[in-house]
């Protein structure tokens, strides 16, 4: 019931439609370390997080980029190479062991088409990601390294014994050693 709480903070589905969604899921689970999707794959599910931490990354030379982490109850998937079915052109990882249920894009497309409140669900769920990225786009632009900090603490306190901090460094756009200069001295 987790995960209906979930999607209602979203959108009002109705129990029967909730029931649609889930009933055909499979489970699904990756070793610490195994990537969900590479560059050139096309991501052709969509993941439901039950447990672990997975990170949503690009290579650019030695430089690793953090995009995005998921967790449960969130979705996990290369939003782009997954609703327009094209090449991803980063990495999705698991950064510890991780179980989802997941449901194919096929799968999906058939869902919207036959329960309107499916589709808003996810078309809310999309314009939420959406205003996240632009929050964090807004933040990493206008925010000092300790506000940048400080907010992600207030958001996200679990990360932080997760989740090796170069990561959480690279996401919020902080040199690692001034990262761990704000972990070992700002409090939240």
């Amino acid at each position: 019931m987790e995960r209906y709480q979930y999607f209602k903070q979203f959108f009002d589905i109705s129990m029967a439609d909730y029931r649609l969604l889930t009933e055909n899921l499979k489970l699904r689970s990756f070793k610490k370390g195994d990537f969900i999707t590479v560059p050139g794959q096309v991501q052709r599910e969509l993941y439901f997080v039950r447990s672990g931490v997975q990170m949503a990354y690009l290579d650019v030379g030695t430089k690793t980029h953090v995009i995005d982490f998921s967790y449960f109850p969130n979705l996990c998937a290369i939003a782009e190479s997954f609703s327009f079915q094209v090449p991803s052109k980063y990495f999705l990882t698991c950064l510890t062991d991780s179980e989802f249920e997941y449901l194919s894009y096929e799968d999906l497309q058939k869902l919207v088409d036959q329960s309107q409140q499916i589709e808003r669900l996810f078309r809310r769920m999309a314009e939420a990601m959406l205003a996240g990225m632009i929050d964090l786009h807004i933040n990493l632009r206008a925010m000092t390294i300790e506000e940048r900090y400080k907010a992600l603490c207030q958001r996200n306190p679990q990360l932080l014994h997760l989740v090796p901090h170069k990561y959480i460094a690279s996401y919020l756009g902080i040199d690692p050693t001034n990262f761990s200069k704000l972990f070992n001295h700002v409090k939240f």
